[in-house]
Formats: C-alpha cells, sequence, structure tokens
C-alpha cells in the first residue's frame, strides 16, 4: 500500500539474528521498502522468529565474498537510502562495504552498524558478541533485583533480549533523525553498540545519588541493608519476600486462583482507587494522607497514602485486607473493574496466553499473518506506528529466498540517488521544538532522548504535583535532563490558555496518556491540528495499539505490562510465583525511546507532506518487543520451554553461566557447540557428550581455572567467553566528573558521568548519552534537570505574558515556581 509514512525510503538489511533484523521490520512496518540481503547459504538464523522479523521486507541473495557480489551491493546502495548490519567492527569493510565504501556509491547514504561492543573499544570489540555475551557482560544477569539478592540468588539468567531491542529502538530512531537531517547536513554513519544501547536503557538501576535519603528506601533496601550491616544471611524463601512487598506494588491471588498484579502507588489519586474498588472505604479512612513534598521531619505521621512506600505500622494490616477482598472475586472480573475504575493493575499472564489474548488481537498489539512456512501466524505487532495509516496493520510475511532477483534489472535502471549538497553542523534535531506534558520514566524519556539530539524541550507539569517524589525526582533525574521546566494547572482557563501558546510555536507535543485522557486534556487530533496544523504529538499508553480495544482507556505501568505480556510468569518460572523483571524502568525507558521511532516517521512524513498527525508506542508493545525472539504462536509451534525462573543459568551447556576458578563467567558457542570444545585441550574429551551430562562435566572443568584462561582458550572462531560484569562495577570503571570537564562519550561501550555540580545539591552519577555515536552530527550530553518549576517565569515572560499577568498567576495558582523548599525532599 502507498501513502505510507516511509514508502519512500529504502533499505538495505544485512543484519542477522536479533537487532538489525527488528530495525528492518520497525521501518517495514512504517512503509519502507526493505530489502534482506542473505548469503549464498541463507540466512544464518533458522527460526520462526526471524521469519516474524522478516515480514514486509524482500529478499536478495548475494555472495560479498566476490566482486561481482560486492559490485551489485555497491549499486543497489547508490539507489537506496538506508543500510543496516549488526556484524562485528571489521565485517563490512573486510567485504569491501566500510562506511567510506558505501559513501563513494552514495554520498547521501545513511548507515547503520549495531556491533555487541563499541568498535573503538579494544578490549571488548574483538569479542563474539551473542546477546547473552552483552547481558553478561554488562551486568543484567547480575544482582537481578532486591527479591534475588534477598535470597542470596546471584547470577540469575534471563533470555530477554534487552541488548537487541535498546539497540534497535535507539538505531531506528537515530536512522530517521539522519535521514531527516540529511538535506541540511548530508549523508551520515550511525555505530550503536548494543552494550552501551544496553547500559543505557538500565540507567535507573545504576543511578546513584550522594547521601540517598532513607524516605525513598523501599521496604525490601531497607531490610537487605539491614542484613548486611547485622552480617545476617541472605537467605529469604519465595513466600519470605511478602513480608517485604508494598501493599499497592505486588501480586495478589484471586478467587479463580490467577495471580493479579498491582501497581498503584506513588500517584496522588491511586492508592484511594484501588481501596475503593476492593470496598475497602472504611480502612482508607484509617490510613494517613498529607503532602509528599514536605521533609520527614515535617510530617505528621510515618508515612503517607500519597507516598510510596507504605510504612511498616500499617503494610501487614493493608495487605492481608486487600488479599481478602481479591478472593471474593475472579481475575478477569477484577481487570474490568479495575480498568473502569482507573486504579492500574493487570492479571497475570504467560506469553502464549498474550498471543492470544482479546484486547492484544483487537488492538493490533498482536497480529495475524498469513505465512507460507508456519501458517496461520500470531506475532507481536506494531512497535511504532502513526494515527490514520491505514496499512499499518497489513503484513505481508517474509520473503521466499532470492525473490527479489527477478526484479533486480529492473531496480539497477533507476538513476542513482541525488546527492545532498548540505553540510552543515551540529545536532540531527536543532531547533526542534518539544512541549513535554509527560511524567514518571517512560514518557519523559521521549524528551530527554531528544535534547542529545538538539531538540528544545519544556516540561509542562502541574502546580499541584501528582506523582510522589520518588517517581517525580529521583527518576526525573533522568528522565527530565535538559529540559526547562514550567508549571501551570492545566484545570484552569488560564493555565489551558498558556498551554496553547506553547503548542501554536512546538513542533512536537508529548504525552503519556491514554486516548481518553488525550482528549480530556483538549488535545485530540482535530484540536491539536486546529492549534498548529503542523504539530506532532507523540503519545504513549499501556494498553494502546493501532486500533482501539477493550482495555484501550485502562492506565498501566511498566509492571503491568510485565504482567500481562508474560515477562513476569516467565522471570518467576511460573504462574504461582511471578516476579517482576527485577530492573526498573525494563519497558519503560524502551517505550520511551520506541515513541521516539516513531516520532521519527512521523517527521519523515511531516518533511514530505507538510502534515502533523499522531505519533503512537505502547508499554504492552515493549513488553512484546523484548521477548521477540519467541513472542510468535502457530499450529504444531514448539513448546514454550525457554530458560525460566530464579535458578536458570542459561538455554543448554553452550549458552551458559559458569563458575570459573575465581569468578562466574558467561560461555556462548551456540553455533559452533561441540567444535569449540574440541578445540580446547582441557575439554576437547568433552566433545561428544548429550547436553545434560555435559552441563555437568562442564560445571567442574571450568571451576578448574580463572576466567582469563578459558578466556584464552575461546580466542577463536564464533565462541566466547566473558567474566559477569554488574551495572555498577560498568558505571564506577567508566566514571567522568562533570566537574573535570567536558567528557569523552566516543570511545569507550560503558561511560557515566558524576553531576557534581547537581542544582540537587548532591552529586549524582548517571549513564552517558552514547548510545548513539554519529560520525558527523553532534550528540548533546543535556543538562541537569531542572527544579520543577524552575523556569515558569522566563518561560511565560517568552510567551508574552507581562510581569503583572505573570503575578497574577502565580497568585491566582495558575503557574508555580515549584513543589518544595528543597530539590529533593529530604
Amino acid at each position: 500500500m502507498r501513502n505510507r509514512p516511509l514508502d519512500h525510503i529504502r533499505v538495505l538489511d544485512f543484519g542477522h539474528y536479533l537487532a538489525g533484523p527488528m530495525v528492518g521490520m520497525m521501518l517495514a512496518d512504517l512503509g519502507a521498502e526493505v530489502i534482506r540481503i542473505d548469503p549464498p547459504e541463507g540466512p544464518r538464523w533458522q527460526d520462526p522468529a526471524f521469519d516474524m522479523l522478516s515480514r514486509g521486507k524482500r529478499a536478495l541473495t548475494l555472495d560479498l565474498k566476490t566482486e561481482n557480489g560486492r559490485q551489485t551491493a555497491l549499486a543497489m546502495v547508490a539507489r537506496a537510502d538506508v543500510v543496516l548490519d549488526n556484524f562485528r567492527p571489521g565485517v563490512m569493510a573486510r567485504l569491501g562495504l566500510a562506511p567510506s565504501d558505501l559513501r563513494a556509491a552514495n554520498p547521501g547514504i545513511v548507515s547503520l552498524s549495531m556491533p555487541g561492543f563499541a568498535s573503538t573499544d579494544p578490549e571488548l570489540a574483538p569479542l563474539a558478541a551473542w546477546e547473552a555475551v552483552i547481558a553478561a557482560r554488562t551486568g543484567q544477569f547480575t544482582d537481578m533485583g532486591l527479591n534475588r539478592q534477598l535470597m542470596g540468588i546471584n547470577p540469575s539468567f534471563t533470555p530477554l533480549g534487552l541488548a537487541s531491542a535498546y539497540g534497535a529502538a535507539f538505531g531506528a530512531m537515530a536512522l530517521l533523525f539522519a535521514l531527516g537531517a540529511k538535506d541540511r547536513m548530508g549523508g551520515e554513519h550511525i555505530e550503536v553498540p548494543l552494550a552501551s544501547a544496553l547500559f543505557e536503557g538500565l540507567v535507573y538501576n545504576c543511578e546513584q545519588i550522594e547521601d540517598y535519603p532513607e524516605r525513598y528506601k523501599s521496604p525490601r533496601e531497607v531490610e537487605l541493608d539491614r542484613r548486611r550491616t547485622e552480617n545476617l544471611p541472605l537467605n529469604l524463601s519465595y513466600a519470605d519476600l511478602g513480608e517485604f512487598l508494598d501493599p499497592f506494588y505486588r501480586t495478589y491471588r484471586c478467587a479463580d486462583g490467577r495471580g493479579f498484579y498491582v501497581v498503584s502507588c506513588s500517584i496522588v489519586t491511586h492508592p484511594r482507587r484501588v481501596l475503593h474498588l476492593l470496598g475497602l472505604d472504611d480502612l482508607a479512612a484509617t490510613l494517613p494522607d498529607f503532602d509528599a513534598y514536605l521533609d520527614r521531619k515535617e510530617w505528621p505521621d510515618e508515612w503517607a497514602m500519597r507516598n510510596y512506600p507504605v510504612g511498616a505500622r500499617d503494610r501487614k494490616r493493608v495487605t492481608e485486607a486487600m488479599q481478602a477482598a481479591f478472593l471474593t472475586r475472579p481475575s478477569w472480573e477484577w481487570e474490568e473493574l479495575f480498568g473502569a475504575g482507573k486504579a492500574p493493575a493487570s492479571a497475570q499472564r504467560s506469553t502464549r496466553e498474550w498471543l492470544d489474548d482479546p484486547h492484544a488481537r483487537a488492538s493490533g498489539l498482536v497480529l495475524e499473518v498469513d505465512d507460507p512456512r508456519h501458517g496461520r501466524m500470531r506475532q507481536l505487532g506494531n512497535l511504532a506506528w502513526l494515527l490514520g495509516d491505514d496499512g499499518a496493520l497489513e503484513k505481508r510475511p517474509g520473503p521466499k529466498p532470492d525473490e527479489l532477483r527477478d526484479d533486480l534489472s529492473r531496480l539497477m535502471t533507476e538513476p542513482p540517488r541525488p546527492h545532498p549538497k548540505g553540510k552543515n553542523k551540529g545536532g540531527w534535531l536543532d531547533g526542534l521544538k518539544v512541549v513535554d506534558l509527560t511524567n514518571v520514566i517512560a514518557g519523559p524519556t521521549i524528551g530527554s532522548t531528544l535534547a542529545r539530539f538538539g531538540a528544545e524541550v519544556t516540561s509542562v507539569q502541574p502546580v499541584s504535583p501528582s506523582v510522589d517524589p520518588w517517581n517525580a525526582i529521583v527518576f526525573g533525574l533522568h528522565a527530565h535532563r535538559g529540559k526547562e521546566s514550567i508549571l501551570l494547572n492545566l484545570g484552569s482557563d488560564q493555565g489551558r490558555a498558556a498551554l496553547e501558546r506553547l503548542i501554536a510555536e512546538a513542533d512536537v507535543v508529548t504525552m503519556n496518556g491514554t486516548d481518553q485522557q488525550r482528549d480530556d486534556l483538549n488535545l485530540s487530533p482535530e484540536r491539536l491540528a486546529a492549534l498548529n496544523p503542523r504539530a506532532i504529538l507523540v503519545q504513549l499508553d499501556a494498553w494502546g495499539g493501532p486500533k482501539r480495544g477493550p482495555k484501550s482507556d485502562h492506565l498501566g505501568y511498566d509492571d503491568l505490562a510485565q504482567a500481562a505480556t508474560g515477562v513476569m510468569v516467565r522471570f518467576g518460572g511460573g504462574p504461582d510465583t511471578p516476579e517482576e523483571h527485577a530492573h526498573f524502568g525494563t519497558i519503560d525507558a524502551l517505550t520511551g525511546y520506541m515513541a521516539c521511532v516513531a516520532l521519527g516517521a512521523a517527521l519523515e512524513r511531516r518533511r514530505v507532506t507538510g502534515k502533523g498527525g499522531v505519533a503512537r508506542s505502547a508499554l504492552a508493545g515493549c513488553g512484546a518487543m523484548i521477548q521477540a525472539q519467541f513472542m510468535y504462536d502457530f499450529d504444531g509451534r514448539q513448546p514454550f520451554d525457554e530458560p525460566a525462573g530464579r535458578q536458570a543459568r542459561g538455554w543448554g551447556p553452550f549458552y551458559h553461566c559458569y563458575r570459573a576458578a575465581d569468578d562466574w563467567m558467561f560461555f556462548a558457542a551456540p553455533t559452533e557447540k561441540g567444535a569449540a570444545l574440541a578445540r580446547v585441550p582441557e575439554l576437547e574429551d568433552l566433545a561428544g557428550l548429550g547436553e545434560g551430562e555435559l552441563i555437568e562435566s562442564l560445571v567442574e572443568r571450568f571451576a578448574l581455572h580463572p576466567v582469563s584462561h578459558w578466556q584464552g582458550r575461546f580466542r577463536e572462531g564464533s565462541a566466547g567467553i566473558v567474566p559477569l560484569g554488574s551495572l555498577s562495577d560498568n558505571r564506577d570503571a567508566g566514571l567522568h566528573h562533570e566537574s573535570e570537564g567536558p567528557a569523552d562519550i566516543r570511545q569507550a561501550t560503558y561511560r557515566a558521568i558524576r553531576h557534581d555540580r547537581h542544582p540537587m545539591g548532591r552529586w549524582v552519577d548517571l549513564v552517558a548519552p552514547n548510545a548513539v555515536r554519529p560520525g558527523h552530527a553532534t550528540i548533546t550530553i543535556p543538562g541537569a534537570a531542572p527544579k520543577p518549576g524552575a523556569q515558569t517565569q522566563a518561560i511565560l515572560s517568552r510567551l508574552g505574558y507581562s510581569e503583572a499577568e505573570i503575578a497574577a498567576m502565580f497568585e491566582a495558582g495558575v503557574a508555580g515556581k515549584s513543589w518544595s523548599a528543597r530539590y529533593l525532599p529530604e
């Protein structure tokens, strides 16, 4: 179908395995012509997931090791807009397709490379960077959250493809932003190291604040500190953990036996809504409720309903009352009641159940494709889409081998792409004006990400905060970087009028909320077009899709997307022991990045047509994205038996965490298998063993020597060994102090910055914005997140309000200067 957002873009996809093909799929889903380039022996990954990731593409077989194959590829480059690969550093150059070769064929080409580790990192660049190797070295398997630490379980393996998901999101957005700037800045080569993308996606898990106030620590953190201080064992059982879970942030059992996950803390109104829906208004009347932004010394009680977490005095009785209420109805009934009552919660589901979920299928978050290899195939749906794109749900299955061959001569008769004349420097989004109406993590991530590329972002938040300081300020230290802040009462006519002045001057408006919330803000597509026909609304929510479904106006958060799409059942090991994936923002950050991909497509459509519109992403869609390698189903599919649970160490003997003599390490030889062992004298006799016996034997052998010994033994071929890293160790090893001057964010795979001149008055360590590394464009390290309201006066003045008008707006509560005396209440 023509008239798609990217139907004027041609992409050459040299990707293999997960990250590269996922970028190609996303671009194809948005209408781009994507040509998959296969080697003579066919795709390296023969798997139904690869067939899904190839949907909408065409395929051409080329032997790039021959001169004829190389020249054909370069001739195609001359007639393309984008080239993408995710080989190890140096592979494309050895094939004669280095960035310089591509630019010689087409000066306007935008190319993307996604190696496992940064090509400029001499230690890590040569590694065979399998998904789990990247995860292991970065710290995805280490200290996997508070549950696992309290149970004394470390490391924990998970098959979730976070590195590829984050890398694909960064890669797709970078391609689209660079394409939009091509006329101004010319062609571009971009590198997105998957390990850097993973590190940045997990930023909230290695954020570190000087003298972090005790009031923000959860009961699990307090218990962990106590046990470490008193030298007590970390040996809690899964059942023991219940004592340390917050009543408004945990799983309950329903009358039908299914788990029901509630995430209704931190937002002023949510705990009270939950108790009302459960028939517990009398209990709510006995619970303390006061301003969450008071310093703790001013609190009239030990905790407040609008402030996470619930205090120790009341935690048990609130939990027990809620559990008793949940046992009176089945989970599906509670899900309907909570959705209608605007209280965020979700029934626990498996991955397979999500693929057959009525809302997922009705909304287009799950699609059905007639695949020639697998029949009627349920697949993850669109990950980023534009409202009004009628072709978004029409999917062509993955291509037949070499199916483009018959059309190749016609393609070669096309004229080469014209050469762009612009050679300006700067950021891809210089001058782009963004009005940011978001809160918590996923929504604010959009604006802070755009700021690194040059966008000017104005954060608009309410005069009276609706979110507690743990979510708004602690997480906002990263999520609101690079922005200005204004506080407005959008429930007042004057406040709404000020917002409309901002929108009239803006290119982009961002919000996290349902269609119902969007329309209540008077930001329906029709109203937005009337205010500013070129404006693009970037909207993300929990359950939205290209179509409406029964849960489209239900509220939700990261953990609820995990519960609904199967992540929590998978991570916990079964429906009776679900656990949140133990990294803050696992899906939140990814959804913000995917919203940037949607914006990139909308900007490209606006560049061609002049029209604005609505760009979308959803938490539930990204919950499926991190499970992409198994997020499909069809008659005859292999069982959903991927590694799960807290005791998982790997995926068979050749993709597994093992303990060496000195430390834990990860061994990856998924394609070589026994051949890799046969090259190692200490292991060659094991090469013929069956997989069950082999794990036990490798556990014994690997324990005999240190990690460095085994790294030396597996330097050749596609097998690899890496020590298990941790997020905090990678942060500390790559830490740059802001006071020392500008940070180099282009060389090392891992880089963090200690913001030691922060307006908070404390230093804070944050991951540097180095997942996207352009060859020419500028990446800006965003400035510190402002104290909410810090620029209200200046922004109102810039909008044309007089000093007297601004003073009256402050007096009437239409505008505000701050939420609290301190930047971070103590």
